[in-house]
């Protein structure tokens, strides 16, 4: 796989998992939860806007009604010391007042009938938030679970985004590690060959390796030599000696004969 396939199949799998957050139906219930519960408060604040005019009129009407019959009183007080003109002016008064406590009757029971609808709104939106917020928690819960063993199930299967992203990991470090590889070997043949220098090796120490080189050459040369000799008939002068006692071979220099190896020319 080319780097920029790699790239495109990291890219895709993020885009996903971000779509996925985009469009997760929990969030958008919990918005239209929110609001729901936005819509019945406002419900609640006009309910209560409402219900504190109508107390102002009642409050209102209760203050005419008290002069209503006040004005009534006076008219009987007049009428009985024989002022009818001061009877008569308190109840026109009166009638004007009449009128006044009757438009103040009109917007009153408006109000009251604008308070019970908007109670009866409440009422049933209160119901309907309920409603919802129990089917969304349900949707949610339901939701949780049927995501949880999708992701059980991919995992053991082995697929999916997640999954999909570990192999693709390992398949980079898999390169990584045999690219790596390579480098060394090749690295360890250039030093062996004196194309590179090794900076942490003593002074003169490609001559020494050279020579060193040379040495282990000549001295296979000359053990392959000792081996055609033997083969050409002299075998058994190095089998009388090797048969005495304490000689090489023997009893002797069988529990420290890898002591002499390398140390003198080697018997065939």
């Amino acid at each position: 796989m080319t780097f920029g396939s790699r790239l495109r199949v990291v890219f895709r799998s993020k885009a996903s998992r971000t779509l996925d957050r985009l469009e997760d139906p929990r969030d958008a219930l919990d918005d239209s939860y929110e609001q729901l519960v936005a819509m019945l408060q406002d419900v609640r604040r006009g309910l209560a806007e409402v219900a504190t005019a109508k107390k102002r009129l009642e409050l209102q009407g209760e203050e005419l009604g008290a002069r209503h019959a006040r004005l009534g009183a006076q008219a009987q007080e007049a009428l009985s010391q024989g002022r009818e003109d001061l009877a008569r002016t308190a109840l026109e008064r009166r009638s004007l007042l009449e009128r006044q406590i009757g438009a103040l009757r009109e917007q009153y029971l408006g109000l009251a009938q604008q308070q019970a609808h908007l109670q009866d709104n409440e009422r049933r939106l209160a119901d309907r938030v309920a409603a919802f917020r129990t089917e969304k928690e349900t949707i949610k819960a339901t939701y949780a679970a049927s995501e949880a063993q999708v992701r059980a199930n991919e995992a053991a299967a082995g697929i999916g985004s997640q999954m999909s992203d570990v192999g693709v990991t390992l398949e980079r470090a898999t390169d990584r590690v045999a690219q790596m590889k390579a480098r060394a070997a090749a690295t360890d043949e250039l030093l062996a060959s004196g194309a590179l220098n090794d900076l942490t090796a003593p002074p003169d120490a490609d001559l020494e390796r050279q020579l060193s080189t040379g040495a282990m050459r000549a001295d296979v040369d000359r053990q392959l030599q000792a081996m055609k000799d033997a083969r050409a008939g002299r075998s058994g002068r190095s089998a009388d000696a090797s048969e005495r006692p304490g000689g090489p071979g023997g009893p002797g220099d069988q529990a420290h004969g890898w002591l002499s190896i390398g140390q003198g020319p080697a018997a065939p």
